[in-house]
Formats: C-alpha cells, sequence, structure tokens
C-alpha cells in the first residue's frame, strides 16, 4: 500500500502546475464586479495588463496588480523565466464564502445583506 502512495505522489508532481502562478482569496469584492476587470486584462502580456490595473479606477485592480506583480516574481524567482516574455495566461475571479448580514426594516422586520467575497487566480505563461 505505501508504494501504491508513492506513485501517487509521484503522478501528482508529475501533473503539477509548471506555469508561475499565484492566488489570493477571501477579498471583499463581489465575483461578478471582479470579473469586468479580469476580462479585460486576461491574455495581455504581462506590462500592457499592469498597465491597464494601474490606470483603472476600480476596487479590485490594486488587488489584482499586486497578484499579478506576485506571480510575475515567482515566475523570475522561482522559474527564471525572462519578464519581458510573460503573459497573463489564465486568470479568475470565483466567489469565495458569502458573508450574511441582517438590516432593521419597518415594522419589526429584517432584511437579509450577503457581502460576497471572492477568490483570484492568475497563471501566466511565456510567449
Amino acid at each position: 500500500m505505501a508504494s501504491n502512495t508513492h506513485k501517487k505522489g509521484e503522478l501528482h508532481r508529475e501533473r503539477d502546475e509548471k506555469r508561475p502562478h499565484a492566488h489570493v482569496r477571501h477579498i471583499r469584492i463581489s465575483p461578478r464586479k471582479a470579473k469586468l476587470i479580469v476580462d479585460q486584462v486576461r491574455g495581455k502580456d504581462l506590462e500592457e495588463a499592469l498597465a491597464i490595473l494601474r490606470l483603472t479606477p476600480h476596487a479590485a485592480s490594486p488587488v489584482l496588480f499586486k497578484l499579478i506583480e506576485s506571480a510575475a516574481a515567482n515566475a523570475v524567482n522561482n522559474l527564471e523565466m525572462d519578464r519581458a516574455n510573460l503573459y497573463v495566461a489564465e486568470i479568475f475571479a470565483n466567489p469565495g464564502p458569502t458573508l450574511k448580514r441582517f438590516k432593521p426594516r419597518a415594522r419589526g422586520s429584517a432584511s437579509q445583506i450577503l457581502r460576497r467575497t471572492s477568490h483570484f487566480s492568475v497563471v501566466l505563461d511565456e510567449r
């Protein structure tokens, strides 16, 4: 049985992501709003994507800027890739856990408020 576990570990390492990537979780931004920005930078060169995020007045822009910078640093430092050849291969804004809050309303009732969170993932690749 131990040898089977060892083989599983080897297969997992072979399938492991060889491209530089970074993740950030539990960001207090609605994924629906963040996807507007994510769609603008998907497939762009690294410097062009960072320029778009630097100049876009949106709440998700600084978070995504920092995330892409982190993935670029992973590429340069860990995988010895050239920063000039990198582009945003994949980028996702997935929903995270929703915080449920209540707001008092008329005649003693209450209405629910959903505070949504997001998980962001980015994968870079070389051209």
